[in-house]
């Protein structure tokens, strides 16, 4: 297996290796001989995976001050902690790849970095955290399980007990749903109308239509990535299509179906030019988005600082002692 750039024979010995641990769907870890491109792409994929933890935070965070019950604000509290758990441990991993954590919350800051477009829309009411919680977790959940697999071990351990708490927030967001849904009409409308508005944005995680991601095949080949972007998204139509029903709301989805021939689920034709929008910066909340986590790493300078301050002397200390 090459690069597009690497010829047969340029092939080294430890290339070599690397295909054979790929080609026996082995893992790859930090210490191993790996192509330059297999680095970067990681880096990338991992990194902008952990920029979406930490700014998908925001949009539940508005929220816990308004949750409608003590009960609801703990979980709420509890799940907005797991999505910052889960930026640390990507964090980490993308560090073992040599990319320093300070390097890629600067590229994220001065908006070089992208992070999962779906986080740049506003959460209007509380049935937001409900559509938030199914649609978007779950579309999380059918992205990231087959990532568990991945080829680059430290990627994959991680993602293990992210799928894990994903899953639960998938049933938090369902439940909130469902209690709307059961409730008045004014209630059950504005679960609907979450539906409505989160639907489409939630199937454009996935990424672009096959044809048109260039970085897809190449992560398919080197076993980071298991499915196309078009084969998860239409498992995940298959799969929220029948747990709708038990809501007892609608897919706002006119042209969604089972196609029995090419053996997919299928659904109206997404905007993709809105996709590219959003991606560019130009989306509805991505000035706040980053406005927000420019200020929230600005007023945790003092932290970073006495923590580094804290951990010179320690290392000081250790010297000394050994000194002695």
């Amino acid at each position: 297996m090459t690069t597009a750039t690497e010829a047969p024979q340029d092939l080294t010995a430890e290339q070599e290796q690397f295909d054979r641990l790929i080609a026996d769907d082995s893992r790859i870890e930090p210490r191993d001989w790996m192509p330059e491109a297999y680095r970067k792409t990681l880096a990338r994929q991992i990194s902008q995976h952990a920029h979406s933890e930490i700014i998908g935070m925001q949009p539940e965070a508005n929220w816990i001050t308004r949750a409608p019950s003590l009960k609801r604000k703990a979980i709420l509290m509890a799940k907005v902690q797991d999505e910052a758990g889960h930026g640390l441990y990507l964090y980490s991993a993308a560090e073992t790849l040599g990319t320093t954590r300070d390097q890629m919350m600067a590229d994220l800051i001065a908006g070089k970095a992208r992070y999962s477009s779906i986080f740049n829309y506003p959460a209007r009411t509380w049935a937001d955290m409900g559509a938030i919680g199914w649609l978007v977790d779950g579309a999380a959940i059918a992205n990231q399980v087959p990532l568990c697999r991945a080829s680059y071990g430290p990627y994959g351990r991680a993602m293990v007990r992210i799928c894990k708490e994903e899953s639960f927030h998938q049933r938090q967001g369902f439940e909130i749903l469902l209690e709307l849904a059961n409730g008045t009409e004014a209630q059950k409308q504005m679960a609907q109308d979450a539906v409505n508005r989160w639907y489409a944005p939630s199937l454009m995680m996935f990424g672009p239509p096959d044809d048109d991601s260039p970085n897809s095949k190449q992560s398919m080949a080197w076993n980071i990535k298991r499915f196309s972007n078009d084969e998860l998204r239409s498992r995940f139509v298959g799969m929220i299509v029948e747990q709708v029903k038990t809501l007892g709301l609608t897919l706002p989805d006119d042209e969604i179906g089972y196609n029995e021939e090419s053996g997919k689920w299928e659904h109206d034709p997404l905007d993709w030019d809105e996709f590219k929008e959003v991606l560019a910066g130009r989306g509805p909340c991505n000035a706040q988005r980053l406005e927000r986590r420019r200020e929230a790493h600005d007023d945790g300078a003092w932290v970073r600082e006495a923590a580094a301050a804290y951990a010179a002397k320690q290392a000081e200390k250790r010297t000394m002692e050994e000194a002695a």
